[in-house]
């Protein structure tokens, strides 16, 4: 399985106007291409930021998808307000859902570098004991890891019911954070706190 993140600087004004954009204009169209397995997207009201997450059967799928999605992703841009976007390609390593995410659930984003020769090990960690622990945070509904080979890159993303959970297991995520970046190896470069905006990832479980 694999994924194609574009992460946007938006207008903090405008992003219900991109998020209605990817929800009624992209999403129906990418979800109805071949090897499409569904769409997601993130937002940071506060920053502006915004991911949009595509998720495909395979590296094909992916690949061959690029030129038809470009269009809808300079609308979306437009939308939004975007002042810069970045496009990244990820292989999907975990994903594990308890259950579906209620409306106002949240996000806790972690972007990892320095993994060119420890892309298993990175899913290993992630998997063993990780996974474990984020389970019994208060609100836990989801995660997910995606890992590019390439650039020696990760982004974990861990998903709560409600932004009260997700603001009450700070401590929590950050011990369990820095643990997996040292049994790694990886540095931690990034970590955001984002409202789930869209849903509609149906990847199966990889945990």
């Amino acid at each position: 399985m694999y994924a194609r993140t574009t992460t946007v600087q938006a207008d903090p004004s405008k992003i219900d106007d991109g998020i209605a954009n990817i929800r009624d204009e992209v999403t129906p169209v990418i979800t109805a291409m071949d090897g499409c397995v569904g769409m997601s997207m993130l937002a940071d009201r506060a920053s502006g930021r915004c991911i949009a997450t595509s998720s495909w059967e395979s590296e094909a799928a992916l690949r061959d998808s690029a030129d038809r999605v470009r269009p809808l992703r300079d609308a979306a841009e437009l939308a939004l307000g975007a002042t810069t976007s970045t496009v990244d390609t990820w292989e999907v390593a975990v994903v594990h859902r308890d259950h579906a995410m209620p409306e106002g659930a949240c996000a806790r984003v972690t972007w990892l570098s320095g993994m060119a020769d420890h892309a298993e090990r990175a899913s290993d960690v992630f998997r063993m004991a990780v996974l474990p622990r984020v389970q019994e945070l208060d609100g836990f509904c989801s995660a997910s890891l995606l890992i590019s080979r390439e650039t020696g890159r990760a982004v974990g993303t861990v998903t709560f019911e409600r932004r009260e959970q997700l603001e009450a297991s700070r401590d929590a995520a950050a011990a369990i954070r820095e643990a997996a970046g040292r049994d790694i190896g990886a540095t931690i470069d990034d970590v955001a706190e984002m409202e789930v905006a869209l849903a509609h990832l149906h990847l199966g479980e990889m945990a």
